[in-house]
């Protein structure tokens, strides 16, 4: 048969390389200076500067720019060599490359400003997830016409993963962005209240899942073996990893809304489908580490296996603690405490982190035709990367056991023992070991910038790698004695609308009945729409990511009902879109601040805005004296109010005209109400709409003395 020559494009591993390299630094810096925001609340610099500003351009810039990075660089790389193909197009190629990058700066443009969709690793806006949208199509073009087109009959277990991560990526991304603009640059989400919550926590663990589990799984079923020249350990275990993985992972998601006001079913399936997961992420796991088997030796002096095994075996620990997590006695103690921001860090720091770092000191070397600078240099960053994941993690691990079990503590007498703002004190030297971390493990990383710098300088990029392979048979039959698995190997479309099928089942199960079935989400009378004041309020909450630290969720514990008042309900927040139950609780829970005995006056809230530490001291909260200079922006009013009506919130006909009257009414009680407390603001500022938005929370249960649903 004759063999054809071809060449590797080299060039766009490079660019997603440096790429990876950059907003790796960038993003562990955003996040060593939120961190610290936590320990010195001075650090809150400006309105753009604040800790609900910059956490989610941190999480944006780690997930997507440098997980997103590292993992396009790896399958650039690997799935030319898997095919014995170039890459179908280089001009796709470049356009993914350059699109990606523009969508990450954009990013860092707008979550800064404040223009968010407020939902946790979904704040992007609706132009940006429009562009995502169309990036993510030319990377699954690019990929699909490279598989097509290959020289291997079979498709590498490797390649299974990036299959998988197209495709449901691409359904996750979708049925989370489903938003209604009002403006050019601002949204309100389709779903409202639990289905919201929902469809983000779907999303939200499935991305956890499949953009930053998945691939990476590809990269460690082809690097690894190749790092340690040994084959992978089963083939056949393979198979079971991946099917079952991605058929169990979809239904996880409602273990993150334990005790909520999701319906209880919903819950038990997202709890039994977690503890499943545990036994294809171990299968994974054992089947990474054994292919070093006779290898061992050499990773006590191969610094790249070093970085590999810890990568796996912190993806081993995390795909273990979080099924734990996901047990309802264990999420009783864990919710909205730092516990689970550790349990992140250990796939971030530890699987995501490490992986990529293994990855690069392999492949550049290779790609530029020369050896690693400094294996010394190496070594130290791996050595100062463990030490800072450990330095990181112990310390949150402890302060969110210690979290929880103050917050639920009771004295003799039956009173709640520790205020809540005593048990944000209480972990500042925890949050300062957290950044002590995060500097040595950032510190590892200015090591690796270094070393791949020099690496490049001391070689040449082979930018078209020349190859030869002869092209595969044209007959797709199955042969005689052949695996099963082997012949859908060899049918790429197949092969990826079976793993839609699989990946959709446990989407559906979940989804579907909580929109149909209005049983799920009960109403009650006493919920009304929010009025044009308190919607504006509310926006400006959602602006200043005020659900990274605070939760409207009060879970039937007695000592949430304790400190919050009665529990959260699901007719609640029919109205919310989009909702904001929150994942952690920095500050205390809002659910009921404008009720019972929560209610504090106008001016509380006035002065707390202006200098949280004048009115809670030891607050770490970020001031926002600038509300009281900023004038609300009232000529968005109507287009919110036609949105919400669009949506299904029952304001009156042609209410859009007559809603900035009665917002100017509802602030000039506010005026009047701090003119009262000696506080002379006007009425046409952004704290007023803010405080009426507070002073709002919770009031509609107390208006009905049964809290009647049906």
């Amino acid at each position: 048969m004759q063999v054809e020559k071809f060449y590797y494009d080299n060039r766009i591993v490079k660019n997603f390389a440096y790429a990876t390299i950059l907003w790796g630094v960038v993003g562990m810096l955003a996040g060593l200076w939120v961190a610290l925001e936590l320990v010195f609340p001075q650090l809150n610099i400006t309105q753009y500067g604040s800790f609900g500003r910059l956490r989610p351009l941190h999480t944006n810039a780690v997930i997507f720019a440098f997980v997103g990075n590292g993992l396009f660089m790896g399958v650039y790389y690997s799935l030319q060599r898997l095919c014995k193909a170039r890459m179908f197009s280089d001009v796709l190629s470049n356009i993914h490359f350059w699109g990606w990058q523009l969508i990450i700066v954009s990013a860092a443009i707008t979550l800064p400003l404040g223009l968010t969709n407020g939902a946790e690793y979904a704040e992007l806006i609706w132009p940006i997830d429009l562009a995502i949208t169309v990036i993510w199509v030319i990377f699954g073009w690019n990929m699909f016409g490279t598989i097509i087109k290959r020289r291997e009959k079979h498709l590498y277990v490797a390649i299974w993963f990036y299959i998988a991560t197209f495709i449901t990526v691409a359904v996750l991304h979708l049925v989370r962005s489903g938003e209604l603009p009002y403006t050019w640059l601002k949204s309100y989400s389709f779903y409202s209240g639990v289905q919201d919550a929902l469809v983000q926590w779907w999303y939200g663990h499935n991305a956890v899942a499949f953009f930053l589990t998945t691939p990476y799984l590809g990269l460690m079923y082809y690097f690894m073996p190749k790092a340690a020249n040994r084959p992978v350990y089963s083939y056949r275990l393979s198979i079971i990893h991946f099917w079952a993985l991605i058929f169990l992972y979809i239904w996880a998601g409602p273990h993150h809304l334990l005790y909520t006001a999701l319906p209880n079913w919903a819950q038990s399936l997202g709890v039994v489908f977690s503890v499943m997961l545990i036994f294809p992420s171990w299968g994974g796991m054992i089947n990474g580490l054994l292919t070093l088997r006779g290898a061992w030796d050499r990773v006590r002096d191969d610094v790249i296996l070093k970085f590999m095994v810890v990568a796996v075996t912190a993806y081993g620990m995390a795909t273990f603690e979080g099924p734990m997590l996901s047990l309802k006695s264990v999420s009783a103690v864990s919710h909205y405490t730092d516990w689970v921001v550790a349990h992140v860090h250990i796939g971030a720091l530890g699987w995501n982190g490490m992986l990529t770092f293994g990855v690069l000191y392999w492949l550049i070397p290779r790609i530029f035709k020369t050896e690693l600078y400094s294996k010394k240099m190496a070594n130290r960053h791996f050595w100062l990367a463990t030490l800072g994941i450990l330095f990181w993690a112990i310390p949150m691990y402890w302060a969110g056991i210690q979290q929880s079990l103050m917050w639920k503590q009771f004295t003799e007498a039956g009173q709640l023992k520790y205020t809540f703002l005593e048990t944000v004190t209480y972990m500042k030297p925890f949050y300062f070991m957290r950044s002590l971390g995060g500097v040595l493990y950032l510190t590892g990383a200015v090591l690796l910038v270094y070393n791949i710098y020099k690496t490049v300088k001391s070689g040449t990029l082979v930018a078209n790698e020349a190859a030869e392979a002869a092209p595969i048979e044209k007959s797709m039959a199955p042969h005689a004695g052949e695996h099963w698995h082997r012949w859908i190997e060899r049918r790429p479309i197949q092969f990826m609308i079976l793993s839609l099928v699989v990946i959709l089942i446990g989407g559906l199960i979940e989804l579907v009945p909580t929109f149909l079935i209005k049983s799920n989400v009960p109403t009650i009378t006493s919920v009304k729409p929010y009025t044009p004041l308190e919607l504006q309020g509310r926006d400006i909450y959602v602006r200043e990511g005020c659900y990274v630290c605070h939760s409207q969720m009060i879970r039937p514990f007695r000592s949430e009902t304790e400190r919050y008042g009665e529990y959260s309900k699901a007719g609640e927040f029919v109205y919310d879109h989009p909702f904001q139950w929150g994942s952690k609780r920095t500050g205390p829970d809002l659910g009921r601040e404008g009720s019972g005995n929560l209610k504090k006056s106008d001016g509380w809230h006035f002065r707390h805005l202006r200098e949280p530490s004048s009115m809670s001291e030891g607050s770490i909260m970020p001031p926002y004296a600038f509300m009281i200079e900023q004038d609300l922006d009232i000529s968005t009013t109507p287009a919110k109010i036609r949105a919400m009506q669009t949506l299904g919130v029952p304001y009156p006909k042609g209410y859009d005209t007559q809603a900035n009257a009665d917002l100017t009414a509802q602030a000039n009680g506010i005026r009047i109400n701090l003119k009262i407390e000696g506080i002379d603001v006007p009425a046409t500022k952004e704290v007023i709409a803010v405080i009426a938005y507070l002073q709002r929370l919770g009031t509609d249960i107390g208006k009905s003395n049964t809290n009647s649903q049906k």
